[in-house]
């Protein structure tokens, strides 16, 4: 490890793979059986948990007392130190021979902390969860794009250049230069190029059922883009509001943004990437929004336990996730959804059958039509109005107005919605009024 590379750690902070402590204390212990029994880390001792370097002392007796700790645990785990400007960088390896246990139990690494399992979870952990996670595992793909790297760091406030030193320390290249799948999710421009069903679909339908598609995108770029590019394709396709009070106009989505936004994180986070069949999707109708993703839930987590306990199947994904922001703590994520929709009175309904399946249910919406005119989006509004108009006006006149993009996507909504309907052909045909 080198002065630089020393300095974009301390600037990114702790993390999955990366731990902070003053000095040499007791709680050192359940650190190296954490990182042990997650992925391997490294702990730097002599910095303070907001990245400021204190510094230790590196005598002979102090490292001799960090082996000793590790020699300690059961079974005993190997380190390496460095000592680098008054710091000791404490490397763990992921151990073969889990569970690890120190003097205080058996801890486990989650997110930017070391948790102490239950009884139940050792179970657990000892059945299965201990093998490496789709996310961590390396392939042969050595190019990464340097842009999306140099982005990420932007996101996470760190100022640093892209480098194969700066990705290792992210914890998704090895000594050989060889990208694991995160990495790949990441920071590359194309990961189905390499992993087939790392991709993303949305559907716009006209109606209740999957018949008509009014819009559908496959978003097939990095990770984060992914997650970017579908928030924009809800918000084109579902319809906004406004609440005027005084001078001020509010604008009211269709659907509680910010906990669509957590749900598709959730889905691209927590997805079965193993299962080569399926990949997320979105599908959005005139009364409900849907999201769908591969993979039952992990034990012990349970339905009824959701939002209590966080059991991640991609943990390094999720890691990455909220160094730039977007995750914000470990296990929050469905609370944050139950409060929004509740906020904006919207039905949430959660689904485990071997899919996490999440679905938005707008409440007042009878077979998909919804009650009162009134209640039509602008553009709706002013295609109404041309056909109450002229019902003879073609498609042509109303692109005059309005976009024909526009105006298909539009006419498609009335139609699904059973408001009008077209009697005889595109021309010599009219538009009729059903509602």
């Amino acid at each position: 490890m080198n002065k630089s590379e020393l300095d974009f750690i301390m600037q990114e902070g702790e993390g999955l793979k990366i731990e902070f402590k003053e000095s040499l204390d007791k709680s050192l212990a359940k650190e190296i059986a954490a990182f042990a029994n997650s992925e391997g880390g490294r702990i730097f001792l002599g910095v303070r948990d907001d990245g400021a370097i204190k510094g230790v002392h590196a005598t002979n007796e102090l490292k001799s007392r960090i082996q000793d700790i590790a020699r300690n645990c059961d079974p005993a785990i190997s380190i390496r130190l460095t000592i680098i400007g008054g710091i000791i960088a404490i490397e763990v390896d992921e151990g073969n021979d889990k569970p690890y246990k120190c003097s205080d139990g058996f801890f486990i690494r989650q997110g930017p902390n070391s948790q102490k399992m239950k009884r139940d979870e050792i179970i657990e952990f000892v059945r299965g969860r201990g093998k490496i996670g789709f996310d961590e595992v390396f392939t042969r793909v050595t190019e990464y794009d340097a842009t999306l790297v140099q982005r990420y760091f932007e996101k996470a406030g760190v100022v640093q250049k892209a480098s194969r030193n700066t990705l290792f320390s992210l914890g998704v290249l090895n000594e050989k230069g060889f990208l694991n799948n995160a990495g790949i999710l990441f920071f590359t421009k194309n990961p189905k190029k390499n992993l087939i069903n790392a991709y993303l679909t949305c559907v716009r339908y006209a109606g209740t059922e999957k018949a008509d598609v009014i819009d559908r995108k496959d978003f097939e770029g990095d990770i984060v883009s992914q997650v970017e590019q579908a928030a924009s394709f809800v918000r084109r396709n579902t319809k906004l509001g406004y609440e005027i009070k005084g001078l001020y106009r509010k604008e009211i989505p269709e659907y509680p943004i910010e906990a669509i936004r957590e749900a598709i994180l959730n889905a691209v986070m927590h997805r079965d990437y193993l299962n080569k069949g399926v990949n997320v999707q979105i599908d959005i109708f005139d009364d409900r929004l849907v999201i769908t993703n591969a993979g039952p839930l992990i034990k012990p987590l349970t339905s009824k336990r959701l939002g209590e306990l966080a059991v991640r199947r991609n943990p390094l994904l999720a890691d990455m996730f909220h160094r730039i922001g977007l995750v914000e703590k470990i296990g929050t994520g469905i609370n944050k959804i139950r409060r929004e929709c509740k906020k904006q009175d919207i039905l949430l309904e959660i689904e485990t059958n071997g899919f996490f399946i999440t679905r938005f249910v707008r409440k007042g919406v009878e077979k998909g039509v919804e009650k009162g005119v009134e209640k039509l989006a602008e553009n709706e509004r002013k295609l109404l109005e041309m056909i109450q108009n002229d019902p003879k006006i073609s498609k042509a006149s109303m692109s005059k107005k309005l976009s024909k993009k526009t105006v298909e996507y539009n006419l498609g909504l009335l139609k699904g919605k059973g408001i009008i309907k077209r009697i005889g052909p595109d021309k010599g045909g009219h538009w009729e009024i059903i509602k």
